[in-house]
């Protein structure tokens, strides 16, 4: 199955939480709510010069994405 990189997650246990699932390394949850990740990644010493750039460009990523899903429900 192909996944895309970007899925949008609800839940109604937390109905003000708004989740992004980025499906590609680093692996991770954010909640754009609070901006609180979850990884799904374990990380060593050596990876986190690549994770903190990664990092950066994913999280900005998901909230563009989130962005753009939205807007395409303004339409």
């Amino acid at each position: 199955m192909t996944l895309p990189k970007f899925i949008l997650g609800d839940n109604t246990e937390f109905p003000n939480a708004i989740y992004v699932i980025h499906t590609e390394f680093p692996r991770f949850i954010i909640n754009l709510e609070n901006d609180e990740v979850e990884w799904f990644e374990d990380f060593d010493a050596e990876d986190q010069k690549e994770l903190e750039t990664e990092t950066e460009n994913a999280i900005r990523e998901a909230t563009d994405f989130y962005d753009s899903e939205v807007a395409k429900y303004d339409e």
